[in-house]
């Protein structure tokens, strides 16, 4: 991966951020992304491997700001090698309760975010007839889960869209495969009280929450997986197969 250039959105955080640092040990330039705030200590971990580090701040949400920060993205490096589509939302809420903003919202920032971004970076990846994308779902987009009507429909439609892209951008040697992590430990997952997180955890044949890193390990691999694509890899630990 030395030298090439990965744009991970959402990456201010969590599995974002654990992404872009696994990237950047591999020697990749590293494009960060957040809505409105990367902090210096994010960018000069990254940095501390010995590559280049920029931030580009937009709404994968916004179709235009997408095109902006790809644009900006690609002629930062002058080149778009890897785009992770991280960046994701949760307004969870009993399906009779939901609001139907709250369902917008989710759809709109992670599957029309997904969307958004991928639009933007194909015209690139197919001129230059390399690249590989990797779109972040969940267990619960294929297992749906109560209470996450909006998020399970936004997580499984990326599935969907991901295996057509996979189909279309296959014959200029591009890639495209999906990460479903189960539950992993991040400061969403942080809120959860002892009782809910020894249930879950219960319900995992490894017995143990998931670490970020796990799921940037499973991101590198597709990157560097030039005959694997329309996947779904699971990082769940056996809590759904």
């Amino acid at each position: 991966m030395k030298g090439k250039t990965v744009f991970i959105t959402g990456s201010s955080r969590g599995i974002g951020k654990e992404i872009a640092i696994s990237f950047a040990k591999e020697g990749a330039n590293i494009i960060l992304n957040a809505r409105s705030h990367v902090s210096e200590d994010v960018i000069s971990e990254i940095t501390s491997y010995g590559v280049q580090c920029a931030v580009v701040l937009g709404d994968v949400s916004q179709f235009d700001q997408a095109k902006e920060m790809i644009k900006t993205a690609h002629e930062t490096f002058g080149s778009l090698d890897v785009l992770v589509n991280n960046a994701g939302i949760t307004k969870d809420q009993l399906l009779l309760r939901m609001s139907e903003e709250d369902f917008d919202n989710v759809l709109n920032i992670n599957l029309k975010g997904t969307f958004n971004m991928i639009r933007h970076a194909v015209p690139i990846l197919l001129k230059q007839r390399s690249g590989s994308i990797i779109n972040v779902s969940s267990v619960v987009g294929l297992a749906g889960n109560i209470g996450q009507v909006n998020y399970a429909a936004s997580k499984a439609g990326i599935i969907g869209l991901s295996k057509a892209v996979a189909k279309e951008v296959a014959p200029r040697g591009i890639t495209c495969n999906v990460i479903a992590p189960g539950y992993i430990d991040t400061d969403m997952t942080d809120i959860l009280n002892e009782d809910v997180k020894k249930a879950m955890i219960d319900t995992i044949p490894l017995k143990r929450i998931g670490q970020a890193q796990e799921v940037a390990q499973a991101a590198v691999y597709l990157a560097k997986a030039s005959y694997v694509t329309g996947q779904v890899l699971s990082v769940n630990g056996g809590m759904y197969m």
